[in-house]
């Protein structure tokens, strides 16, 4: 049976996983079959299932969220070891991690704003792509005290040099990109996304991140960050995306996507379970879908993968 989870390549050295859900609001089936695949792989290959709650954005991050999604996670049958993790509590490990790359010259202040990269992008001979066109990479010092008594804050920016960073998704196949000098810390203090899940990976013991494809992208920065801190890189899973029936992302204009939406048209948790595990290739329908037999299946198939 050919599914999402037929992966390639060797098995990570450690099995340990997690689900790091954003509590910015509820989760729909498309992260719901994400924890689903995390869960699977840890318990079938012997790991521990953690959950940390990615919370840097205190913006936009609500605890009735978080309770909601730690609540959809137990009426699937999902269980977690230890506690869970908060990032908003772990300020001080990405302190640290900036302060290393600053003593090996990796990072330099930033006053651009997003309407300044987008200039500097589109201006005749701009940078090609996307990235950081590095502006501020080496200023002088009386720009950088013209900027200083702007008032300004300055974000941290990671000296990259244009380096391109290579791994091999279990999923996705071989991915490799060019890394732009991108954010570490905000201008106003807040610590980035693709620092702090590199050190919470690496300081919670997680051999296998299993995500969504939307964040295969970035996931070479993360590899740059792993190298140039002397962290060992995870294995990783970029599961395709839940897609609506016009194609798009999975969202609520697309209608019942969230485990409320299911049962209120009579479909319970147990069902939903099921459900995603036919999509991820665990089971053929009408399968034994408990937990247990959701893992043994795993088991299965990771026996019988490439």
């Amino acid at each position: 049976m050919e599914g999402l989870l037929t992966l390639r390549g060797s098995s990570p050295t450690r099995a340990d996983g997690r689900f790091a859900p954003s509590p910015t609001g509820t989760l729909h089936t498309g992260n719901l079959r994400t924890a689903l695949a995390a869960w699977l792989l840890a318990r079938a290959q012997g790991g521990r299932f953690l959950v940390r709650v990615e919370d840097l954005d205190p913006g936009r991050s609500r605890t009735e969220h978080t309770a909601g999604q730690l609540a959809d996670l137990a009426a699937l049958g999902l269980d977690w070891d230890g506690p869970v993790v908060h990032q908003s509590a772990r300020s001080g490990l990405y302190a640290d991690a900036v302060a290393a790359l600053r003593r090996d010259g990796l990072v330099y202040r930033c006053w651009c704003t997003r309407a300044d990269i987008r200039a500097a992008v589109a201006a005749p001979h701009g940078p090609a792509g996307d990235g950081y066109p590095g502006t501020c990479a080496q200023l002088t010092a009386a720009q950088i005290a013209a900027r200083e008594a702007s008032g300004r804050p300055a974000a941290l920016r990671v000296r990259a040099g244009g380096a391109v960073a290579a791994f091999a998704d279990r999923c996705a196949g071989t991915h490799e990109r060019r890394v732009d000098d991108f954010v570490v810390r905000r201008g106003d203090g807040a610590f980035a996304y693709n620092l702090a899940v590199v050190v919470d990976d690496h300081e919670q013991g997680i051999g296998e991140v299993v995500r969504g494809a939307d964040l295969l992208e970035t996931t070479p920065r993360q590899v740059w960050l792993h190298a140039r801190l002397g962290l060992p890189l995870p294995s990783y899973v970029h599961l395709p995306l839940v897609r609506g029936a016009d194609g798009e992302r999975l969202a609520k204009r697309h209608g019942a996507v969230t485990l409320a939406d299911r049962a209120a048209l009579g479909e319970s948790p147990s069902a939903v379970r099921a459900a995603l595990a036919v999509q991820l290739g665990v089971i053929e329908r009408g399968a034994a879908s408990d937990p247990g037999a959701l893992v043994a299946a795993t088991e299965t198939l990771l026996r019988s993968a490439p």
